[in-house]
Parts: structure tokens; sequence; C-alpha cells
């Protein structure tokens, strides 16, 4: 397993994960790439991607390096959980460990000298996925979906549901502790699922919120 407290030994992103509501956002009207960049995904120390990254923007604005270092991304996204019906927005990284670099590299592949201190001398900064001194550019359909998980829809976050129809569940809380029951029908919307219970040898339907039922093996 890749040591994930350890950038460098970390493996390369897997850019399959869902669009949703992000905080670090582009325009839809930006270009994928700009004139003579690329993306490149780097390294960086879990839990620090956000940091790196601020870090980052504010050396290339003080530096003047806006022409050699283009947009940096931290895709992110938001989802609601619904508790004793009180609604709760987390945020989660869609790619922890990783930020993407928006670079124009030499004519030889190489990062730029300037670039390249300026990049490794940020603490938390790991190293660009590809031979050292040269970053594998992203392909086009990897950075069409990670671009797209960096854009903000209007529609609200969803609730981020668990469970699904035909899930074998035991009731936590509430008058039917502790019941075995499967569930039939999951409402997202308002973070409640319908699980079938059996009550005096019939089925019954019973509306729970998704806190207040587990997996029947947990402890």
């Amino acid at each position: 397993m890749p040591d994930e407290t350890n950038p460098a030994n970390a493996a390369a992103p897997v850019l399959d994960g869902r669009p949703n509501e992000k905080t670090d956002v582009i325009a839809e009207d930006e270009p994928m790439v700009r004139d003579g960049m690329n993306w490149f995904v780097l390294r960086v120390a879990s839990n620090k991607e956000s940091h790196v990254r601020e870090t980052l923007l504010r050396k290339v604005q003080i530096e003047g390096m806006t022409e050699l270092i283009g947009r940096i991304l931290v895709p992110t996204e938001k989802t609601k959980t619904i508790k004793g019906g009180k609604q709760r927005i987390t945020e989660t990284k869609l790619y922890p460990g990783y930020i993407f670099v928006e670079m124009r590299l030499e004519d030889d592949g190489r990062i730029p000298q300037d670039v390249f201190f300026l990049i490794k001398e940020t603490t938390g900064v790991g190293d660009f996925v590809g031979a050292t001194g040269r970053p594998t550019p992203m392909q086009s359909h990897e950075i069409e979906k990670m671009l797209l998980d960096s854009r903000k829809p209007e529609d609200l976050p969803t609730v981020k549901m668990v469970w699904q129809s035909g899930d074998n569940v035991i009731i936590k809380e509430g008058p039917f502790q502790s019941y075995e029951g499967t569930v039939d029908e999951v409402f997202p919307d308002k973070g409640i699922v319908r699980v079938l219970v059996t009550i005096f040898g019939r089925q019954a339907p019973i509306d729970l919120e998704e806190w207040q039922i587990g997996k029947p093996d947990e402890d």
C-alpha cells in the first residue's frame, strides 16, 4: 500500500470520481488548457492540499511567474447529511494527497529552474507524477474530468446515502431498536430510509433517518 504520509510514495490519483458541488471552482467559459501550458499532477502531504495551493498561488504572484504557472486546483465536493432533522454540510477532497497545476515547461520537457525551486521549496510538496524533472502531462480525458470536478453546479449539495434497496439493516435508535429489516426505498433529499420490518408476523414499512440504522454485524 502507498504511504500516504509521504507524498513521494503515493500512487497517482484515479480520475473517476463523480462531479458535485465544489468550492475550488473555475468558470465554464475558461479554456481547458491555456496556450503553451498543460496540466500536471503534484503530490502533496495529506490534509495540506488547500494550504499548499494557497501558498503556491501567493508565491507565483509575488515572484511574477503567472506566465509560467497558471491555475492551481484542489477539486472538492460538498455532501449533505441529516441527523435529528438538522442538516450538516461537509466538504471532501476528491483527490486527497494531490493538487493539479497548470504549468509551462521548457522545450525539452523540463520544469523551468525558477519554477522548480519555487514549487519544491514549498512546505508539504512532494514530486510531480512523472520522471524526475520531467513531469508527465495529463491526458485530455483526465483534464476534462478534473475540470468538470472543479466546476460548481447551480444545484445544492446532495445527501450522501450509503444504503440501497435490498440492504439488510438493524435499527439502532427509536421504538423499534434492535429490530432487523430490509431497506425498501431511500429518499436522499430527506435523509430518510424506508425499512421493511416484521412486526407480529407481518411486514411493515418504517421510515427512519439514515443514522438510525446500521449493518447487522456492527457492534
